[in-house]
């Protein structure tokens, strides 16, 4: 017997295998793709890749950066150099044979000093120098420096929840759209059925023509509601690719979320919240404590300042032969007796200090403003949602009895056309109603600086 003919069944088994393994990772692969978009995830992506994430965490390091780059001021300047030259100048010729141990008598004489042959010379140099005291302008320059990497990582956290909110509001712009093109999908239908009972019941002499011609109407109206709702739908994804930073995002389906009533605090508790922790709040008043050291620091520039200095340094006549080497060191101490520019810098700074206390100042009166408002929006929202939920209530009821009174003769087209119109503007409102209380609340959240992805998720 052939061997292949023995290895053909096992050939069958392997391929039937494979076959398995292809088929159920392709429908993974669709079954991962039909999975709702959550507003955690499209929180996560924006932090990661939005531009203003990027620039924010850019502007972090580059404070962390600046920190790091004033601390140097502490240790000494160590430099190396290597010195190639040759010449013949009388001054150049006399002071390079005496640094290289080669001066003897005949270069006093008269004309060797006047007309030197050209001298070649190969130095070598450490030098180094280091302030030792300056007033203690370096340090406060430090503390400056700090202050204002943790200013800059409070900004990168007012920014990420002002990205987490805009993911929010879009978010929920895309579920409201949604709803609509489902509202307008239902009514759509609707209309459709209504035209054809109508139809039915002009044949058999139950309705006039009129009838007819308003079911019509009717049936195109709700063909451009649908219209106009899946452009909102398009408009709600473009601006939620833009919150997320994600223009390549394709418009698939988002976790909705479901109307629920969310926690209460007094405005007391959400302005003294606001005051403490508001990422926004205490970067600012960390700038203001970095500009307070930073006019300390140029106080100190009009003190005395102590550094020193050394250096050694080996000159040879050529690459490896022999010459001499000596060294300097010193102490400096200076002050300086005319500081117009130290004035001019003082002021500059003390100005600059003016103005972010005025700042201060402004911003936690909006800051008291924001969550204020904030907060009666949120009350605001919450009773518009109870109220809109009551009229849903309301209206499909009264749609209900008009329909049946309409199959019955006893009321007219135009009659059950007002209910339903009435129906699908209380669905809208219910709708806007119950994704407006989620934002306000998130827009509270926001107010109080508490807004993080972990309290937006709540929201879902």
């Amino acid at each position: 017997m052939d061997q292949r003919d023995v290895l053909h069944p096992m050939r069958f088994v392997h391929c039937r295998v494979c076959s398995l393994i292809v088929l159920f990772w392709v429908t993974g692969l669709a079954a991962a793709a039909q999975q709702p978009l959550t507003l955690r995830q499209a929180i996560d992506q924006a932090l990661g890749q939005s531009p203003e994430a990027v620039m924010a965490c850019a502007g972090s390091q580059e404070a962390k950066a600046g920190a790091a780059l004033a601390r140097t001021q502490l240790f000494p300047q160590l430099n190396f150099t290597e010195d190639i030259s040759r010449g013949n100048d009388p001054v150049y010729a006399f002071g390079t044979r005496l640094r290289q141990r080669q001066f003897t008598q005949a270069d006093f004489a008269l004309n060797a000093l006047n007309r030197p042959q050209p001298i070649g010379s190969f130095a070598t140099r450490f030098s180094g120098s280091w302030m030792a005291f300056d007033s203690f302008k370096t340090q406060k320059t430090i503390r400056s420096a700090d202050l204002m990497e943790k200013s800059a990582a409070s900004s990168a956290k007012a920014v990420n929840q002002k990205i987490v909110l805009d993911v929010v509001q879009a978010y929920q712009s895309v579920l409201y759209a949604q709803r609509e093109v489902d509202v307008a999908q239902h009514e759509q239908e609707t209309a459709a059925a209504l035209l054809s009972s109508v139809d039915d019941r002009v044949k058999a002499g139950l309705a006039v023509e009129s009838d007819l011609m308003s079911a019509q109407v009717n049936v195109a109206a709700r063909k451009q509601e649908m219209i106009a709702a899946q452009g909102d739908l398009e408009l709600a994804w473009a601006e939620l690719r833009l919150a997320m930073g994600a223009p390549e995002l394709q418009a698939t389906t988002v976790q909705p979320i479901e109307p629920h009533e969310f926690p209460e605090q007094a405005l007391d508790l959400e302005l003294a919240t606001a005051a403490k922790i508001r990422p926004d709040l205490i970067a600012l008043s960390q700038a203001q404590s970095a500009q307070g050291a930073t006019v300390g620091a140029a106080r100190s520039g009009f003190g005395p300042h102590v550094s020193a200095y050394g250096n050694w340094e080996e000159d040879q006549p050529s690459w490896g032969s022999s010459g001499g080497n000596n060294w300097v060191a010193g102490v400096q101490i200076g002050i300086d007796i005319l500081p117009l520019g130290k004035r001019a810098q003082l002021a500059q700074e003390s100005a600059a200090k003016q103005r972010i206390d005025a700042q201060m100042a402004a911003i936690q009166q909006n800051v008291s403003l924001e969550v204020s408002q904030a907060h009666i929006r949120r009350q605001t929202a919450q009773l518009s949602l109870e109220t809109a939920r009551a009229a849903l209530d309301q209206s499909a009821e009264s749609l209900r009895i008009l329909r049946n009174r309409y199959g019955a003769g006893l009321a007219t087209i135009t009659d059950l056309l007002r209910a339903e119109d009435a129906e699908r503007q209380s669905q809208s409102n219910y709708w806007h109603a119950v994704y407006g209380n989620a934002v306000a609340y998130a827009q509270l959240l926001f107010a109080t600086g508490t807004l993080t992805p972990d309290a937006a998720e709540t929201l879902q």
